[in-house]
């Protein structure tokens, strides 16, 4: 997740200090206005990543939610076929497998290369036969590739499928325009571009959105009702049901002002000029390994690395405790990856515009002195020097290579070394994300 600006909390501190009211529910002062507000969210989120339809934008809790929404909404078959990618977090994985045991459809993943490489002729040959959905990330979490989704998108459509995408790493790092892109539905979580928690979105064009069926029904769905029949509003208000976020949309809409005033080409020039501070510092660091594409410009917004013989956690509490930077260890929710290689996760750094150079570089003294304190096990050594695999990204499972030796430290020794130095209290380091 990102840090938060004070436009951010003065907008949504206003809510409940200004029109603490519920939106289409009264004529008092407090609802029109926050009416007129949360429309004007949805205004401003359309415009903001080129919706064809403003009514094509539906709040949600997170991209969590939108991806079950386009699931559960959808009238499945026994035998659909859906195709997800192979680096997929969870929240675009677990739903399908569900489907699969209680509906009979049918789960096909493409594999992508590991150092980042697209080729559209594998995608070509899993359309084969006709997928229902196809439901791919645009940026992954894991390594920050992206994918060419307006490619993809022909491609889908040209095999009598529809597109679902997880936005969550692109949108906020990227400029994104949904009509150009053609896709059919566009799923995102607003903490990660500067917003609060419990906010997110499903995009789609409303026709695509009048064929699901609502996950949630109840107040705000429905124009009437009675004691046996009820008639549902349309999109996107079918699919609100409840008393909404209103606080956390307002925000949300805020966040997304500050990207605008600072462009988001700025952004993505910010992280990719970080990024490559980073990388380009420690080309020379035979033990560490990074995961996914070898150029920064790949990968602009994460750095994802190994460090032969130190454990991801270790190396995540060293770097936090010693240098004030955090990152985020583990599997980050794509357990998949990382189990079909039998590896244990790996350490990742998020780049984002409030980090600056001396964050990249207290990023690069800390991995420097943590390889220094923690000797490489021996084997590693070894192999490194025979096989020419000193430096790169974790190899598959059944690859011998000295990243596989990265599932725990010797002793520990990077949790109960004691850094030379301490970076002072308060820097807002890395984003750890929480996707």
């Amino acid at each position: 997740m990102s840090l938060v600006p004070d436009s951010v909390l003065a907008a949504m501190a206003e809510y409940y200090r200004e029109f603490p009211g519920c939106a289409g529910r009264s004529l008092h002062r407090f609802a029109e206005e926050v009416g007129h507000r949360f429309e004007g969210a949805r205004d401003a989120f359309a415009r903001f990543l080129g919706a064809p339809d403003r009514d094509g934008v539906v709040f949600v809790r997170n991209a969590t939610e939108a991806i079950n929404l386009v699931g559960a909404g959808l009238d499945w078959k026994r035998g659909d076929r859906i195709v997800v990618t192979d680096q997929e977090h969870n929240s675009n994985l677990v739903l399908w497998q569900r489907l699969a045991r209680e509906r009979g459809v049918r789960v096909a993943a493409l594999e992508l290369p590991d150092a980042g490489r697209w080729d559209g002729d594998l995608l070509e040959a899993i359309l084969r036969p006709r997928p229902r959905l196809v439901s791919v990330f645009h940026t992954s979490n894991l390594d920050g590739r992206s994918l060419p989704i307006r490619e993809i998108a022909e491609r889908v459509h040209d095999a009598g499928g529809q597109l679902l995408v997880d936005g969550c790493q692109a949108a906020p790092h990227q400029s994104v325009d949904l009509a150009n892109l053609g896709i059919d539905f566009y799923a995102l979580s607003l903490h990660k571009m500067l917003g609060p928690t419990g906010t997110g979105l499903l995009i789609a064009p409303t026709a695509a959105l009048a064929d699901l069926r609502p996950l949630i029904v109840g107040g705000e769905t429905v124009e009437w009702t009675t004691l046996t029949e009820h008639r549902l509003r349309p999109p996107p208000h079918r699919f609100e049901a409840g008393l909404q976020n209103y606080a956390g949309v307002l925000g949300a809409r805020a966040g997304i002002d500050y990207l605008e005033r600072i462009g988001r080409d700025e952004v993505r020039a910010h992280d990719l000029a970080l990024n490559r501070r980073v990388t380009e510092a420690l080309a020379d660091e035979p033990r560490l390994h990074v995961l996914g594409p070898e150029t920064a410009a790949e990968r602009p917004s994460i750095f994802g690395f190994t460090i032969d013989g130190v454990d991801p956690n270790d190396a995540a509490l060293f770097l936090d405790a010693g240098h004030r930077v955090l990152v985020r260890s583990g599997m980050h929710c794509v357990h998949s990856w990382y189990a079909a290689r039998g590896l244990s996760g790996n350490v990742r750094a998020s780049f984002y515009l409030y980090n600056s150079i001396g964050d990249a570089d207290a990023l690069v003294r800390g991995i420097r002195e943590l390889i220094e304190r923690i000797p490489a096990p021996a084997a590693a050594t070894t192999e490194a020097r025979s096989t020419g695999t000193s430096a790169g990204r974790p190899p598959r499972a059944g690859r011998p290579g000295p990243s596989r030796r990265a599932a725990g430290s010797t002793r520990v020794a990077a949790r109960s070394a004691r850094p030379r130095g301490r970076a002072a209290r308060g820097r807002a380091g890395f984003g750890a994300g929480s996707g």
